[in-house]
C-alpha cells in the first residue's frame, strides 16, 4: 500500500507568537498544555489546535481566528473559485449541445 504524506497547513501562528514576544513554553502554560511541543506541531502545520484552543489563541496574540489561517483561506478561497468557473464552464458547454 502506498503511503500519503500529509502537506502542513499554513498558518502564522509563529509568526503572531513572536510579535508577542511570547516563547512556545508561555503559551503552553497560558492554555494549561503540558507538553509544548504541540504548540511546535501547531506552528509547523502538522496538527490543527482543536476550536477551543484556537479562540485562546487568538485572544492570546490579540487577532482573529481567520488571521492564524489566512493563508489556507487565501488557498482554498482560489481553489474553490477555479472549481466554480469550471463547473460553470462545463454548464455553458452542456446547454449549447
Amino acid at each position: 500500500m502506498k503511503e500519503t504524506q500529509r502537506q502542513a497547513v499554513p498558518n502564522s501562528l509563529r509568526h503572531f507568537r513572536k510579535q508577542r514576544g511570547l516563547r512556545q513554553q508561555d503559551v503552553a502554560e497560558v492554555l494549561d498544555i503540558k507538553d509544548a511541543s504541540i504548540i511546535s506541531k501547531w506552528e509547523n502545520g502538522y496538527c490543527i489546535p482543536h476550536i477551543v484552543n484556537l479562540v485562546k489563541l487568538a485572544v492570546l496574540y490579540r487577532t482573529m481566528v481567520d488571521a492564524i489561517y489566512i493563508d489556507l483561506r487565501m488557498t482554498e478561497k482560489r481553489q474553490i473559485h477555479e472549481k466554480e468557473r469550471r463547473l460553470k464552464r462545463k454548464a455553458n458547454i452542456n446547454k449549447g449541445r
